[in-house]
């Protein structure tokens, strides 16, 4: 089947570069998308991802062939709504007003008269995706296939159609009337079609099928990618190198070469290796192989019960703090990616800092992975300030390492897998937000499907998480399980319900049931309160591990736990006189600012060190670096120093204190911190030889201080220090202990002069849950729906959430907005950048680089700019930021961020604010007292 000249001078793209007249013939586009498309499913999906469509529980299960030709229908009438009169008339971009003249020349030359003198009205209402949609409805085309058309841009139609065409009769045909078969734009409107249906292997439409709701997802997210692919002239900004490139406005599509095209371009695209996972052997240890050690029992026994999984799902691992839980992890995930047939890694923590701190070791094991199969592979570290991670930064660009055929294996980054797409590269490593926001009905959601619906998906210290962001995460294991990705869960403190609660939340998304047919568990399942124990739900089975033989991963050691109330002196004192004789305090306390008041009294001469948020981003990370190479493993202690910190410690950090003193917080958190204490088999001062636990600010029952109350729930604090005695074994009072503050039935035992009022607190718990699940509801997506297509599955209020990452993250965080801005002293001798340590000289920012100034951000505490203060503090600084630096709006690193200038003091003065930044202690802030005396 041929294409006529009249079908050919249609554009897709257009623009001038160079002075030159570029554009890109519309059929050509088609081609490229099809293709793309076409091998994107052949090559970069993974086998799971390609299984999905041959196990729709509605009996659409498409054999290869079958998916093979809709792939590549899908990608070639992706933009047929382009075939127009409302989009043909459209100017270019940039407003080339002599291109747009040629080309409209090209067209009229073509056949289509009246195209530029026609009026065509209410333009808007026809945008090209929702044109296609209603040309494949016009030609009986599934709704379902339909919709992905219309979506194409990252947003479905609320609904199907129907009546696009009849009301805006003149956007299609260039007349008001219903055109009759000579008309030119139906002529070549149909001649695509079929030329489409042709290339597809389809001899009539209704050979097309229908699809699933997760079908569709996926489907939907492979072609945006490939559009987006298919439009790129180029693998990045910065990496010039050719893939898709306009031509010259004097070329036909006939002198495009279109299959040398799209294999010159996937060739310099596709920089990296395919991970092909090998089967873990048991008869050998893994962990030798990747870390140098023998595995303990407990990661002995999680590898050989992985090993026999048929249908991986779920695994939950619940282990003490410090034996190796990311290792597990680890390794059970390259066992799930071969038994299910996964190609990617996605690892989820709960701050940046641990994320930080995750990475390295994540890209240390890949690096070994890579060598393994000989292969280079991609990873991407997603966060806020991924761009300013060092170890991330030295990764090489896979456009400029040598020849795959001589370089050694290798990780690298690809510059094309950036912005929506980062979730797209095959490993990646980011804060748990960018799993929550698979639930957040966010526009192109459906890359963010696509991307994680392949990978083997590792969720740690998943009891981080509080009421409102656990049903985002709900959400998403719903659709991981509609998807069948296998999901390593991570947590030392884990309550019963929460994990029962994980496992339906991945039954409810693969068979649409809490407990599916021929459901088999063990006795008593969900009451449970082993310690280790591993759940791995495979297919419709639960399988739970209790026993470990030779069970000697973790001594038995007791923490001995003494309730202390003194004020900030006497605790530093009390804490000096501990250390007396040698060691490492750590003090973990709920708020930043008794941080900052407690870090002030510690005296000179004492080594000290501060990790909390209210640091510039640079320095916040040289405070992590040198913690743990201070305190970590392996790390070069000192003789005496105190750690103060917030929650930050509680988290992830590989640290060991010889004593610990923390302000009271839920169980599981309390333990949290307990574990970050005699976690290596070092040697230990001699008065520091027993684990102590100091716990502070429980003035009394069910009195424990304002700040405290304010950050967690009364209710928990109350049953944690009822249940809190005086020693603590580990590992055998850890589930007991997390189950007795987070199980409500046994309240009614604990009696009521003891914790007074525990059934009004436990309300009041009970209702804030309640509310902040109803809230989560607002902004979220449906659970998946097998009998449904795309149409209104992201329509929601309005919302500003689809281009601010910040936006988005706060959304599914139910955190109060606030502003980042970049820190800097600006005095009467010029502007600096803030020293990243104590005793260094500030640099001018005249000898910086933007990417360095960039980095100097920091977040305005949220009390500052609480409310309508908000909006006030933004129109301050951006007027400040448009007078003094007002060169950053053409920057590509500055673009869009907010200065906050600093005095010689380093103060600065925000509404009624005053704000202070310390190198030693990080911002403060106080509100100012107005006199009218």
């Amino acid at each position: 089947m041929s294409i006529s000249q009249s079908t050919s001078s249609l554009w897709a793209k257009k623009k001038v570069e160079n002075g030159k007249d570029l554009w890109l013939p519309l059929v050509t586009h088609l081609i490229d998308t099809k293709n793309v498309m076409n091998w994107l499913y052949q090559n970069w999906l993974s086998d799971s991802q390609r299984q999905l469509f041959k196990q729709s529980p509605l009996g659409a299960n498409l054999e290869k062939t079958d998916v093979e030709k809709l792939v590549k229908f899908i990608g070639f009438c992706h933009d047929i709504g382009k075939a127009t009169p409302v989009f043909q008339r459209k100017p270019s971009h940039a407003h080339d007003a002599e291109l747009d003249t040629r080309v409209m020349e090209q067209l009229l030359k073509s056949g289509f008269a009246g195209l530029n003198v026609n009026e065509l009205s209410n333009t808007k209402k026809s945008p090209h995706a929702t044109a296609g949609e209603a040309l494949l409805e016009r030609w009986q085309v599934p709704v379902s296939i339909g919709a992905i058309i219309g979506g194409h841009h990252g947003l479905p139609l609320e609904e199907k159609p129907d009546r696009q065409i009849d009301a805006y009769t003149n956007n299609y045909f260039l007349t008001d009337e219903e055109p009759d078969k000579h008309n030119i734009w139906l002529r070549t409107q149909t001649e695509l079609f079929e030329y489409g249906l042709n290339l597809a292997g389809y001899r009539a439409v209704n050979e097309i099928p229908s699809v699933d709701q997760p079908q569709a997802v996926i489907l939907e997210g492979l072609l945006i990618m490939a559009d987006w692919l298919a439009s790129s002239e180029y693998l990045s900004n910065e990496d010039r190198v050719e893939l898709f490139p306009l031509v010259p406005l004097n070329t036909s599509w006939k002198d495009i070469d279109t299959e040398q095209r799209f294999k010159h371009a996937m060739a310099n695209w596709n920089l990296s290796g395919h991970w092909l996972p090998q089967v873990v052997s048991t008869s050998s240890d893994p962990y030798q192989k990747r870390w140098g050690f023998d595995a303990r029992p407990v990661q002995a026994a999680i590898t050989k019960a992985v090993a026999k999984t048929k249908e991986p799902g779920m695994l939950i691992v619940e282990a003490p703090t410090g034996l190796g839980k990311t290792e597990i992890a680890l390794v059970a995930a390259e066992q799930l990616a071969y038994i299910d047939g996964e190609n990617g890694v996605f690892m989820g923590l709960p701050t940046q800092a641990t994320t930080n701190a995750m990475f390295d070791r994540v890209d240390d094991w890949l690096e070994k992975v890579a060598q393994s199969q000989d292969e280079s592979f991609s990873i991407k570290l997603m966060h806020g300030k991924a761009r300013f991670n060092k170890h991330y930064e030295r990764i090489p660009n896979a456009s400029n390492v040598e020849d795959p055929s001589t370089r050694a294996a290798s990780v690298t980054v690809n510059g094309w897998f950036s912005g929506k797409k980062s979730i797209l590269t095959e490993f990646t490593v980011g804060t748990i937000d960018h799993l929550l926001l698979m639930g957040l009905k966010q526009k192109h959601l459906f890359l963010r499907h696509l991307g994680l619906s392949g990978k083997v998906v590792i969720i740690d210290e998943v009891h981080a998480y509080d009421s409102f962001m656990n049903q985002y995460l709900y959400k998403a294991i719903n659709w991981l399980g509609a998807y069948h990705v296998p999901l390593v869960i991570l947590s030392a403190t884990l309550p019963k319900a929460k994990r029962n609660a994980l496992i339906e939340a991945y039954l409810v998304g693969k068979y649409g049931t809490k407990h599916p047919k021929n459901f088999k568990a063990p006795k008593n399942w969900q009451e449970s309160e082993a310690y280790p124990l591993v759940s791995i739900v495979d297919g419709t089975e639960l399988k739970q591990v209790t026993k470990f033989e030779g069970n000697s991963d973790q001594k038995p050691f007791h923490i001995q736990v003494k309730r202390i109330n003194p004020d900030n002196n006497q605790l530093i004192q009390a804490v000096l006189a501990k250390i007396s004789e040698g060691g490492v305090a750590g003090i973990i306390v709920n708020t930043v600012k008794r941080a900052q008041a407690l870090a002030k009294l510690v005296p000179k001469g004492v080594e000290l060190m501060m990790l909390h948020s209210a640091f510039l981003a640079p320095a916040r990370e040289v405070q992590e670096e040198k913690l743990q190479k201070a305190i970590g493993k392996r790390g070069q202690r000192p003789k005496k120093m105190i750690v103060i910190g917030t929650q930050v410690l509680e988290q992830s950090l590989d640290i060991d204190f010889d004593v610990l003193y923390t302000d009271i917080a839920p169980m599981d958190l309390i333990l949290q911190r307990a574990g970050r204490m005699h976690r290596h088999q070092i040697k230990r001062p001699k008065n520091l030889q027993t684990p102590e636990l100091f716990v502070m600010g429980i003035n009394g029952p069910g009195d424990y201080g304002k700040a405290n109350e304010f950050i967690y729930q009364k209710y928990l604090l109350m049953k944690t220090d009822y249940s809190l005695g005086d020693r603590i074994s580990i590992p055998q009072d850890v589930s007991k202990l997390v189950q007795a503050v987070y199980e409500q039935a046994n309240d009614n035992q604990i009696p009521v002069e003891q914790m007074p009022s525990l059934a009004d607190v436990r309300k009041v718990f009970n209702d804030y849950v309640k509310k902040e699940s109803a809230k989560a509801q607002t902004y979220q997506v449906n659970s998946p729906n097998y009998f449904a297509d795309l149409h209104g599955w992201l329509t929601r209020p309005q919302k500003d959430i689809d281009q601010d990452e910040q936006k988005a993250s706060a959304a599914v965080r139910d955190i109060q907005e606030t502003l980042e801005v970049v820190l800097l002293q600006h005095t009467d001798k010029g502007d600096f950048l803030i020293p990243k340590q104590t005793g260094q000289k500030p640099t001018p920012i005249a000898k910086a680089s933007n990417n360095q100034i960039a980095q100097q951000v920091i977040r305005i505490p949220a009390v500052v700019t609480a409310g309508e203060d908000l909006n006030k503090a933004l129109d301050e600084l951006t007027e400040i930021t448009s007078q003094l630096y007002p060169n950053w709006q053409n920057d590509v690193w500055l673009k869009g961020s907010l200065a906050l200038p600093l005095d010689n003091h380093l103060t600065a003065t925000l509404g009624s604010w005053q704000l202070s930044y310390s190198t030693g202690l990080g911002m403060s802030y106080v509100k100012e007292s107005h006199n009218d005396n």
